[in-house]
């Protein structure tokens, strides 16, 4: 399918394949003006349905472009990346692998991978097992375990995700590819966020997450340990839709100290520039 082209706002289209052969589509955008020599590279991986096209991730990279490079890839299934999607088990694992490997080798300083939802999931299991590991991780509003249906907006995720007709909906109205459900349970973040030490980690997650109620914050919390870095947030929701620029430039500043990229001084930073793009397809 064809996708409607918008203008590319200071950014451009990357390409990339992954270690497993998909062909996955995503935009770069450098550091806004003033940020230091040596800033990190930020590679951001979306949620569950969701795309770099999208408004709300136009919102978080003008955001985190005040502290560094932004990098982000569709995830396999979703957007103008080809392949299905598995909704974060091993082969979006695969995608995040790429994204970090292709920031490195476009010249890349400290890499730090920022997750949201199912990529929140992602890139923990990614820091923990990763071929291509980063300088730090930050997670928000991830899940712990897998077959969540607690909530209402999870029993309806799994509906697309298990059912032929679900499956189908979500191609005919989202967009989506979805591969059939796993044969082979991948192991959930729970399982493997200790094995991230001893690089930086942040957890971040809203008290009002409507889609994982914040049990999984606090399975996470404790299984990490006590070296990471962990954020409620009061009064915010789930991932792109519960971001706000103070949240991100928080996770901005984090991200600088945790890579020994410099220090913002406690300045006040811009929100950044609107960075709406749409890959042409």
């Amino acid at each position: 399918m064809r996708r409607r082209s918008l203008p590319l706002v200071g950014g451009r289209v990357i390409r990339v394949r992954s270690g497993d052969g998909v062909r996955l589509a995503g935009l770069a955008f450098p550091a806004g003006p003033g940020v230091p020599a040596g800033h990190p590279t930020f590679v951001v991986a979306h949620g569950f349905t969701h795309s770099v096209s999208r408004e709300s991730f136009a919102r978080l990279a003008g955001w985190l472009t005040a502290f560094g490079d932004v990098r982000a890839l569709d995830a396999r299934g979703h957007g103008s990346s080809g392949g299905g999607s598995s909704a974060g088990g091993e082969p979006e694992l695969a995608d995040v692998d790429a994204a970090v490997r292709a920031a490195r080798a476009a010249g890349a300083g400290p890499v730090v991978t920022v997750g949201l939802s199912m990529g929140g999931g992602v890139v923990l299991r990614h820091a923990a097992v990763g071929q291509h590991r980063p300088d730090a991780v930050v997670s928000v509003s991830a899940v712990s375990r897998w077959y969540v249906r607690d909530t209402r907006p999870m029993r309806r995720v799994h509906w697309l995700l298990e059912t032929t007709v679900g499956r189908r909906l979500g191609a005919a109205l989202l967009g989506l590819r979805l591969d059939v459900p796993w044969a082979t349970v991948p192991a959930a973040p729970v399982q493997l966020v200790s094995a991230i030490a001893p690089l930086p980690l942040l957890l971040v997650h809203g008290d009002r997450d409507e889609y994982f109620p914040v049990e999984h914050f606090r399975t996470l919390a404790q299984a990490a340990g006590p070296a990471a870095t962990v954020w409620l947030e009061p009064d915010t929701g789930h991932a792109e839709s519960g971001m706000t620029a103070a949240l991100a430039h928080r996770i901005g500043r984090w991200a600088v100290t945790a890579v020994g990229a410099g220090d913002t001084g406690g300045r006040t930073v811009p929100a950044g520039p609107a960075l709406s793009a749409t890959i042409p397809g």
